[in-house]
């Protein structure tokens, strides 16, 4: 079967790979939503101030240092239910049935007379939440070669806008006409999904942990994925980790502040989640898929760096909403660009990081990367209320818009050595194959033995 170059509804319906990314992006995306950006609004009702606000955001670190455990599932076989559903599957259910009790815990707390229970059980929804994630992102590397990882991203971003869509816009009108409770278990049964999905996914072989690191023990197993980067990158993994960390941070700024500007600028409940998103997450579907287009057919470098300005230039457009007050068409403006700039720029990030990883360490790899660039963003997220209380909405959408300054910088600097390095390995190809031109069939390069 041909490999299509872009995502279509049809590819997924004809592709049960796709059709399970999708599926299982879908359960990921669920708990981060109600930790994060729909929680803030549920703590501005409850008269919690904007700077605690932002403090809360800090939960979400487990995302960001999810790093620490994800050796473990590379490595490590939970007991029974490993040797019945297979390693990766085993520790998906365990994660998906931790996220279930969290929300349901969160359902259970009231932030306006016990902030310390919800706060709490947010954090073992973010623990399980990010676990969760882990597993995803190994199965879809291995589930796929690296040619598909741009169409595998592109499935991801859709089945990740869907849940969005669900425990943003779903939750928020479940909240308005029955209250929070009713939208927090409502949220916690629709991760029914991504169970079903993990037990019905094909058990991929479990990888066998590279042999140095079943004889460095544990501390083997945290250190040698990142010995692994440093051996394959050298010097310039530093820009690399660099570029990784400041390019989604504009995204992690507007999830802690945005919904909160919503609501003091006076918009209600239902406009934002018809404005922000239902609106917002079909927009932001139409830049995933433009996102997994333009990785396609322009390459990867170049669609990270377009998104990665595009995705801090749209902070402008929140900025002018903060500056003109309630205005339903500048919502919409603001909305409608940073959706799609920012799901353009997640899906090139994750083909790049995607890009960057070793089979065998895919999980504790990827893991690394991804909690490397949600890492500032959730630190700077949580100080943001303070910035905002002295200096404004409007100054500091403005001032993060910057961002893309440096992201453009790192681009343009790792775009243009990954080049060089390919045209050296091209002018390299005479040379090796004149070298080999004369050798024995068994002794030549690539060759097979009779």
């Amino acid at each position: 079967m041909s490999t299509p170059t872009r995502l279509r509804l049809r590819d997924i319906a004809g592709d049960p790979t796709l059709a399970l990314m999708l599926a299982l992006a879908y359960g990921t995306g669920l708990p981060i939503r109600l930790i994060f950006s729909t929680q803030s609004i549920r703590l501005t009702e409850a008269k919690v101030p904007i700077e605690e606000i932002g403090l809360i955001s800090w939960v979400l670190l487990c995302y960001s240092l999810k790093f620490l455990w994800s050796p473990l599932i590379d490595g490590v076989d939970l007991p029974v239910l490993a040797r019945r559903l297979g390693r990766r599957r085993a520790w998906l259910l365990l994660a998906q049935l931790g996220v279930i009790a969290g929300l349901l815990g969160m359902a259970s707390s009231d932030p306006a007379r016990s902030l310390a229970v919800t706060i709490a059980f947010s954090t073992l929804t973010a623990f399980f939440g990010a676990t969760q994630d882990i597993v995803v992102d190994g199965w879809r590397i291995d589930a796929a070669p690296a040619e598909r990882q741009g169409v595998m991203a592109a499935a991801y971003q859709l089945g990740y806008a869907l849940a969005v869509l669900s425990a943003s816009a779903g939750a928020l009108y479940i909240a308005q006409y029955a209250g929070w409770r009713a939208a927090y278990v409502a949220m916690a049964s629709l991760m029914v999904v991504g169970i079903v999905t993990g037990l019905a996914a094909p058990r991929l072989p479990d990888r066998a942990v590279p042999a140095g690191r079943r004889a460095g023990g544990l501390r083997s197993s945290f250190v040698e994925p990142l010995l692994d980067l440093v051996r394959r990158y050298g010097p310039w993994l530093a820009p690399v980790l660099l570029l990784v960390a400041l390019f989604r941070l504009p995204d992690f700024l507007t999830g802690v502040m945005a919904n909160p500007l919503y609501s003091t600028l006076g918009f209600q409940k239902s406009e934002i989640a018809t404005i922000t998103k239902v609106w917002g997450v079909w927009i932001g579907i139409g830049g995933a898929f433009a996102g997994g287009l333009s990785v396609a057919r322009l390459g990867l470098m170049p669609s990270l760096l377009v998104g990665g300005v595009a995705a801090s230039a749209s902070h402008l457009a929140l900025a002018l909403l903060a500056a003109s007050g309630h205005r339903l068409d500048l919502l919409t403006l603001s909305v409608s660009v940073e959706s799609f700039a920012g799901s353009f720029a997640g899906t090139a990030l994750i083909a790049y990081m995607s890009s960057l990883v070793s089979p065998g360490m895919a999980a504790s790899q990827y893991a690394l990367l991804s909690s490397l660039y949600a890492l500032p963003g959730k630190i700077i997220g949580g100080l943001s209320g303070f910035a905002v209380k002295e200096i404004g909405f409007a100054a500091f959408f403005a001032a993060s818009s910057t961002i893309g300054i440096p992201v453009a910088l790192l681009c343009l600097a790792i775009w243009g050595r990954d080049r060089q390095l390919a045209r050296r390995n091209r002018a390299a190809e005479p040379d090796l194959a004149e070298a080999t031109r004369d050798l024995p069939g068994e002794a030549a390069i690539g060759s097979v033995p009779g």
